[in-house]
């Protein structure tokens, strides 16, 4: 690969591998997203949600920022390359013994939400919030890993088996898919107490091990909300007998009552009484925060519309036009004249020609297993 060196493998999921690199021509580290699907064509890749998410979404202080995209026609293979977080919340809080300072977490969760926030303004929920996918760099935080996000007026049901076990509400559990953006909130959450706690709240071996440990915590819902989940259930019997929960508080004491409080209030297990962002911004958690924020980061004007691939309905407005597609240039050079790199300007919505670029092919070959990470 001609334009990046490629130095170490930062982790692997299901659907990719992401790389460390560094760019030759500035020197600049990146977050090199190597996708394991091959794709046939350029619409393939135009249509990919994590790319018309990330489009949408940016710029934004705490949404991770979409470099380039790369894309090898005769092969397949999509790159896409990031801004490079120091660690993730995950790396923050592994092997701590001593809690974290609350100011800290608080900073965190605050800009957790502004960006979970913004991403429900405009009319998609992520899906997968949990602290590998919470991105950090010194007193910054960023929300990353949009493969998974929908439009919150997307037609239900969703995808069933969606989101971390650990982290998934209620709803996504229990149903065939009937749940909506309020399992964001759900997500945050269990976040917020895992990095208070330093232990997860609910981690559940499977799927019916999970429902018993909220249950064991939370205590069994109404009959009225169980009845509701059991018309919209077919992969899993309903009928769990009335049980009181321990309660979230005795757990976290060490924690601000103002921060138990609204931990309780994201972990409601009825989706229609849960919080949500905007209303969790100004809870009496974050009453210092407001003012802070708003003077340290203004935040970006949100879009007037709210619907594209990615976010369900089309506005009017929007239909007939192609937007997302970034510029498809054929390197003039190149013996195959149907190799083609997709590239886009991210931060600014304009498209721009830039260098050829080589795809990568065998991401693993090039990594240097004894490179000592500054991480």
């Amino acid at each position: 690969m001609h334009k990046y060196r490629l130095i170490s493998k930062k982790g692997e999921g299901t659907f990719s591998e992401v790389l460390k690199a560094q760019s030759i021509k500035t020197g600049k580290f990146v977050a090199i997203k190597c996708m394991k699907n091959h794709f046939n064509n350029i619409e393939q890749v135009n249509n990919l949600r994590e790319i018309q998410a990330l489009r949408r979404l940016s710029p934004h202080p705490h949404i991770v920022k979409l470099l380039e995209v790369l894309y090898d026609e005769p092969t397949g293979r999509l790159a896409l390359v990031f801004e490079l977080m120091e660690l993730n919340m995950y790396e923050w809080i592994r092997g701590r013994k001593n809690y974290l300072p609350e100011a800290k977490i608080k900073s965190y969760i605050y800009q957790l939400l502004k960006s979970i926030d913004h991403m429900h303004s405009n009319g998609i929920f992520h899906r997968d919030i949990k602290p590998e996918n919470v991105l950090l760099v010194e007193d910054n935080l960023k929300l990353a890993d949009f493969g998974s996000c929908r439009g919150i007026h997307s037609k239900q049901p969703f995808t069933e088996y969606i989101s971390t076990r650990w982290y998934r509400s209620p709803e996504c559990l229990l149903t065939d898919g009937y749940y909506n953006y309020k399992m964001d909130i759900w997500g945050v959450g269990c976040v917020f107490f895992e990095v208070s706690a330093l232990f997860p709240l609910f981690p559940g071996k499977n799927e019916l091990d999970q429902i018993n440990k909220i249950h064991n915590i939370l205590g069994t819902p109404p009959q009225r909300i169980l009845e509701d989940f059991r018309n919209h259930a077919s992969h899993m019997e309903i009928n769990f007998p009335p049980k009181e929960g321990t309660g979230i508080e005795k757990l976290i004491m060490h924690i601000s009552e103002d921060a138990r409080d609204l931990i309780s209030k994201m972990l409601t297990y009825n989706y229609e009484e849960r919080i949500n962002s905007k209303e969790a911004l100004a809870h009496p958690y974050f009453k210092d925060m407001n003012e802070e924020y708003s003077k340290r980061i203004p935040s970006p004007s949100l879009k007037s519309h709210l619907a594209d691939s990615a976010a369900g309905e089309k506005s009017k407005e929007e239909k007939g036009q192609k937007r997302f597609l970034p510029l498809i240039s054929k390197n003039p050079n190149s013996k195959n004249p149907s190799f083609a790199k997709i590239s886009m300007s991210i931060e600014n919505k304009t498209l721009i020609p830039k260098n050829f670029a080589l795809s990568i092919k065998n991401p693993t070959q090039y990594v240097q297993k004894n490179y000592k990470s500054y991480y």
